[in-house]
C-alpha cells in the first residue's frame, strides 16, 4: 500500500517545508551515490500482488478489514480498494530451484488465505480488473480505511480542482465522469521487484522500458471495466486517467501525467529522482524529523522519507526505489506493467521472462536501447495495453512484427540465456519459459480468455452482466487448477 501518512490535509507552510525536504534528500542522495557502498552482492527478487474480493455471486464483496483480521498475516496489507487485498512475497535469490518453491509458497498461501477469506462470505480473485465492477459498487464505501487514501484523494482533487474525466476507447468506448479517484481502484497488478547496484541500475531500467510492451502483450489481462469491452490491458489507460492532476488546459501545455512511462533513456538512477523533483509537485507532503545531512555525516544511512514518499506518488511503469533494510541502503527497479493472474504458474512465467530478458538486455555490449528510440518503446507499450497478444511490435533488426514473431524467434533465446546466466536450474527454466512459448504460439492471454468466453456465453442468450459473472465463476475455477491459461477452454 506503500508509505502511511498521519494526516489528510496539509497547508501551506508544509508544503514549503516539504519541498526544502525533498531537494535536500535528493542531494544526499547524490552524495550517496558517489560515495556509499549500497548492498547488491547478493541481488534478491520481490513479489507484490494485488488481489480482488467478491462474494458468492462473484460480485465485489466491500470486506477487505474483515479478511485481512481473518487472515492474520503480516504478508497480507490493504490496498485503495475495500474490496482489495495485497499479498507480498519474501524477497529471495533467482537461481536453482527458487522458482519451485516459490510457487508451493505462493499457492499455499493463497489457499490459506482463501480458505479464511470465505469464512466472511469473500473468495479472492487475482485478475488486472475485476469484470463485475459496476459504477454503483463505486457511489459509497469503496475506499480503504487509511489516512494515505483519503490525503491522496483531497491532493489529486485539490491540483485538478475538477472531476476526473474517464474516456477510453477500445470495441465498446466508455466516457464517465467521476467526483473521486474509486476507478484507480479497480486496477490490480503483479509487481516485480530486482535489487540491483548503482552502476547498474540505468542498464536495467532502460532494459525495463524496452521490455514494457512485450510483457505487455504476452500477459494482459483486463478488458472489461464497468461492463465495456474496451483496451486488452485496460488497466493501463484506466490508471493513468484516474490519477491525472491535470486538468485540460495543463495537458495541453504538456505537463507531464503522474503515471509516466518517461521520455528518455537513462545514464543514472538520479536522473529518474531528480525528474521527480523538478516535474511533480508534492502530493502528500508530509515532513519527517531525520535530517539526512546529518545522518550521512555521522556515518548513518538516511532514510530519506521525504524523496521516497514523493517518488511513490510519480507511478512510473518501471519504477526507482531507494529502501534501507538492516541500516544498509539498497536500490531496486519496480516494475509495474503486469496485471495480476490468471494463475500462480502464468506469473511466475511472466517473472522467469522478465529477468531472464533482463539479465540478457542489461549486459549486452551494445543495448539494444542504443538502436531504438525511446518514443518507439512507448508506442509499443501503448499498442499492446490496446491489443495484447494482437499487437505488432517494433523490434531493431527486425521492424515491426507480431508479437508471436517477436516473442519465438528474438526474445525467448535471450530469455533462456538469461535465466541460465542467474543460474534457474534448467528443467525451471524450462517449464516456466515453455507456459510463455505455448501462450505465445496460442494467442491466448487472460484478456483473450476473457473476451471469448463472453461472446461466447452472450450467443447462449446470457446478458452481459451475467455473462461476466458467469465467466468471473469459471476464470476462479481455472485460476485455482494452476492450468497455465492458454489451455483453458473457451465454451462453444
Amino acid at each position: 500500500m506503500g508509505e502511511d501518512v498521519k494526516r489528510t490535509t496539509y497547508e501551506r507552510v508544509d508544503r514549503q517545508e516539504y519541498r526544502r525536504k525533498v531537494q535536500l534528500c535528493l542531494d544526499v542522495f547524490e552524495t550517496m551515490l558517489a560515495q556509499s557502498s549500497f548492498d547488491f552482492d547478493r541481488p534478491l527478487t520481490g513479489m507484490e500482488i494485488e488481489c480482488n474480493l467478491v462474494d458468492d455471486d462473484y460480485q465485489p464483496a466491500m470486506a477487505n478489514q474483515d479478511v485481512l483480521a481473518a487472515i492474520a498475516d503480516p504478508a497480507y496489507q490493504t490496498e485503495l480498494g475495500a474490496y482489495n487485498i495485497e499479498f507480498n512475497v519474501p524477497p529471495r535469490a533467482l537461481g536453482g530451484h527458487t522458482s519451485v518453491q516459490l510457487e508451493d509458497e505462493v499457492r499455499a498461501s493463497l489457499n490459506a488465505a482463501e480458505s479464511q477469506a470465505n469464512a466472511d462470505g469473500a473468495h479472492i480473485v487475482m485478475i488486472g480488473i475485476l469484470p463485475t465492477l459496476m459504477p454503483e459498487h463505486l457511489a459509497s464505501d469503496w475506499m480503504s480505511q487509511s489516512a494515505r487514501y483519503a490525503a491522496l484523494n483531497e491532493s489529486i482533487f485539490n491540483a485538478r480542482g475538477e472531476d476526473i474525466h474517464i474516456d477510453i476507447d477500445g470495441p465498446e468506448p466508455l466516457a464517465m465522469t467521476s467526483a473521486d479517484i474509486a476507478p484507480e481502484s479497480a486496477c490490480t497488478s503483479m509487481q516485480l521487484h530486482l535489487q540491483v547496484s548503482p552502476d547498474d541500475f540505468a542498464a536495467n531500467w532502460n532494459a525495463a522500458q524496452v521490455l514494457a510492451g512485450p510483457q505487455l502483450a504476452l500477459g494482459a489481462n483486463s478488458p472489461f471495466f464497468f461492463g465495456h469491452q474496451l483496451w486488452a490491458e485496460t488497466r493501463i489507460e484506466l490508471f493513468a486517467q484516474s490519477t491525472d492532476t491535470r486538468p485540460d488546459e495543463l495537458i495541453t501545455q504538456g505537463v507531464r501525467p503522474r503515471v509516466w512511462f518517461g521520455e528518455r533513456w537513462i545514464t543514472s538512477i538520479f536522473d529518474l529522482f531528480e525528474e521527480n523533483v523538478r516535474y511533480f509537485p508534492s502530493l502528500l507532503p508530509e515532513v519527517s524529523d531525520e535530517d539526512p545531512a546529518a545522518e550521512l555525516a555521522a556515518d548513518r544511512t538516511p532514510h530519506l522519507a521525504e524523496l521516497r514518499l514523493h517518488n511513490g506518488t510519480v507511478y512510473r511503469w518501471n519504477r526507482p526505489v531507494y529502501d534501507v533494510v538492516a541500516g544498509k541502503p539498497h536500490l531496486r527497479v519496480e516494475n509495474r506493467v503486469l496485471p495480476a493472474g490468471p494463475t500462480v504458474i502464468d506469473m511466475l512465467a511472466n517473472s522467469a521472462f522478465y529477468y531472464g530478458m533482463l539479465r540478457t538486455l542489461s549486459e549486452d555490449d551494445r543495448p539494444v536501447w542504443t538502436k531504438m528510440e525511446f518514443a518507439a518503446a512507448q508506442r509499443n507499450f501503448i499498442e499492446s495495453a490496446r491489443h495484447g497478444m494482437r499487437a505488432h511490435l517494433y523490434w531493431p533488426g527486425l521492424g515491426t512484427v507480431s508479437t508471436e514473431a517477436l516473442v519465438i524467434d528474438e526474445l525467448l533465446p535471450m530469455a533462456y540465456a538469461g535465466l541460465d546466466r542467474w543460474g534457474v536450474a534448467a528443467e525451471v527454466r524450462d517449464r516456466l519459459l515453455g507456459v510463455i512459448e505455448g501462450r505465445a504460439r496460442a494467442g491466448r492471454n487472460g484478456a483473450e480468455w476473457q473476451v471469448s468466453t463472453v461472446r461466447a456465453l452472450e450467443k447462449r442468450g446470457l446478458t452481459r452482466p451475467a455473462a461476466l459473472a458467469e465467466m468471473l465463476r469459471r476464470y476462479c475455477g481455472h485460476m485455482h487448477s494452476n492450468e497455465p491459461v492458454h489451455g483453458w477452454e473457451v465454451p462453444e
